[in-house]
C-alpha cells in the first residue's frame, strides 16, 4: 500500500486530560509527603524542597551557597566520600537553587532507597561547610560570572529583571564577582541552620514507591525537628521601568541581546490562562506571529520567543531575541507592529484553534513519566493552588476566544507599559 505525503493524517482535538492524584503522608514530625505512585520502572526521585531561596537571605547569594555546600561535607564524610558514598548506590543527585526556594533531588533504584535516605538526612541535618571547598565554589562561581558577562544575552536579561523588580528585589538581583569576594561563611551557615537544617520542608516521591518506602522516608526524614517560623521578608516591585529603554553598551560586540516586557501575574490571576494564549499566538510556539515575522519574512534573527514566567510572588512577560546591531532598531519596532495587530484585529478561528490544539497536545505530552507528573503536582502544592487546577487546564485554553486575546493584547501588552533592555547597543 502506497503512503500518499500530500495528504496530512487524521488528527483528535485533545479535550481532556486526567492528571494523577498523589497520596499525602503526614510523616511523624508533621512533614508532608507527597507521593506519585506511577511508571514501569523500578525508579525513584526523592524532592525534598525548603522555602529558603533569595526572599529569605540576610545576604546576597547566601541562600545559593547554603545549598550547594551540602555535598562539600558532613560529619563524618569529605565531599568525595559522599560523592562515592551516592555512586556506590547508583543514585544521582541534585541540588536546586531558585529567587523562591532551595531543594534536594535524589533519583535511584526503588531498592536503594533506604540506603539513599541516610545519606539525605546527613545532607539536611549535619553538613559542615568546611573552608577550603567553600572558597573554591566561590572562586568557580565567580569565574562563571566572569564568562556568562561576556555574552549579551546574560547581561540582557539580568538587566532586564533588574529593571523590572529593583536590584535588591529577589526577582531581580543577580550575584556579582564583589558581593560573592565579600560573602562570609557566618552568612552561608547562618541561612543553612535557620531554614535547612531545622528548616520545615516538602517532600515529594515519585515513580515505584510501596508503603515500605513510605515507611523509611518516616524512619529517617520524619524522626526531624524544625522551626515553623520562616522570618521571610516582602518586597515589592519597582514600577519605575514602564516606558524606559536601557542600552548595555558592549562596542566589541556584533549583536544586541533585545529583553522587552513588563510585570504581570502569578497563576492565581483570573486573567492566567487568557494571556497563556495570547502569548502563545505572539511568540511562544515556532509558529508564533512573531517567529513568521521576524525570522521567516524579515531574516532578522534567528529565533524569537515570548514567556510568561511565573514566579511564587509574581510574574513577567519577556519577549527575547538576538540580531545583529543594525537591525536592533527594526527588530523592536516589527514587536511592536505584531503587538498592534493583536490590539486592533481579531485572530483568525483557525490560527485560534491551532494555537489551542498545540498548547493541549504540549501539555498532554508533558505527562509521560512520573517524574513530570510530580512537577506539575508541585507547582499546585507548593503555590496553593487548587487540585483541580491543571485538570481544567485544556478546558479553559479552548474556552478563549479571539475577543479575550484582543482584550488581554490592550490590557497587558502595551508598549509603554514596558521595558525594553539592549544589550550590545544600537
Amino acid at each position: 500500500m502506497s503512503l500518499d505525503r500530500t495528504i496530512a493524517p487524521d488528527f483528535k482535538i485533545i479535550q481532556t486530560v486526567n492528571l494523577p492524584e498523589p497520596q499525602t503522608h503526614t510523616l511523624d514530625n508533621g512533614i508532608a509527603l507527597h507521593v506519585i505512585n506511577i511508571g514501569e520502572q523500578p525508579v525513584v526521585r526523592l524532592e525534598c524542597i525548603f522555602e529558603a531561596g533569595n526572599w529569605y537571605e540576610s545576604e546576597t547569594a547566601a541562600s545559593y551557597f547554603a545549598v550547594k555546600m551540602l555535598t562539600e561535607g558532613v560529619e563524618g564524610m569529605t565531599s568525595q566520600e559522599i560523592s562515592e558514598a551516592f555512586d556506590r548506590l547508583g543514585a544521582f543527585t541534585d541540588l536546586t537553587h531558585t529567587s523562591d526556594r532551595v531543594g534536594i533531588v535524589v533519583y535511584c533504584l526503588s531498592r536503594f532507597l533506604p540506603e539513599v535516605l541516610p545519606l539525605v538526612q546527613k545532607l539536611i541535618r549535619s553538613a559542615t561547610f568546611p573552608e577550603k571547598e567553600f572558597q573554591e565554589l566561590k572562586n568557580i562561581t565567580v569565574q562563571n560570572l566572569k564568562v556568562n558577562r561576556e555574552k549579551t544575552a546574560y547581561l540582557a536579561t539580568t538587566e532586564f529583571r533588574a529593571r523590572l523588580f529593583g536590584a535588591g528585589h529577589p526577582y531581580g538581583q543577580s550575584q556579582s564577582a564583589e558581593e560573592i569576594d565579600a560573602l562570609g561563611m557566618d552568612a552561608v551557615r547562618a541561612h543553612y541552620e535557620q531554614f535547612i537544617r531545622d528548616g520545615k520542608f516538602t517532600a515529594v516521591l515519585a515513580g515505584q514507591v510501596t508503603e515500605a518506602d513510605v515507611e523509611h522516608v518516616n524512619a529517617t526524614l520524619g524522626q526531624n525537628s524544625f522551626d515553623a517560623a520562616s522570618g521571610k521578608v516582602s518586597f515589592t516591585a519597582s514600577e519605575a521601568y514602564q516606558g524606559e529603554e536601557e542600552i548595555v553598551e558592549r562596542p566589541e560586540s556584533v549583536q544586541s541581546s533585545i529583553r522587552m516586557g513588563r510585570v504581570l501575574f502569578n497563576r492565581h490571576h483570573p486573567d492566567y490562562f487568557k494571556m497563556l494564549v495570547t502569548n502563545e499566538i505572539l511568540g511562544g510556539y515556532f509558529g508564533s506571529r512573531l517567529m513568521k515575522n521576524i525570522r521567516e519574512e524579515k531574516g532578522l534573527t534567528y529565533g524569537i520567543s515570548s514567556h510568561l514566567v511565573t514566579l511564587r510572588n509574581e510574574g513577567y512577560l519577556m519577549i527575547g531575541t538576538d540580531v545583529k546591531k543594525e537591525f536592533t532598531q527594526q527588530t523592536i519596532d516589527e514587536i511592536k507592529k505584531e503587538i498592534h495587530r493583536l490590539q486592533t484585529e481579531p485572530v483568525g478561528a483557525e490560527e485560534l484553534q491551532t494555537v489551542k490544539s498545540f498548547m493541549a497536545g504540549e501539555f498532554a505530552g508533558s505527562l509521560n513519566t512520573a517524574f513530570e507528573v510530580a512537577d506539575r503536582r508541585k507547582v499546585l502544592l507548593l503555590d496553593s493552588l487548587p487540585a483541580n487546577f491543571f485538570n481544567q487546564y485544556i478546558d479553559r485554553i479552548h474556552a478563549t476566544t479571539a475577543e479575550d486575546v484582543m482584550a488581554m493584547a490592550n490590557s497587558y501588552l502595551r508598549p509603554e507599559d514596558m521595558v525594553i533592555v539592549i544589550a550590545g547597543g544600537k
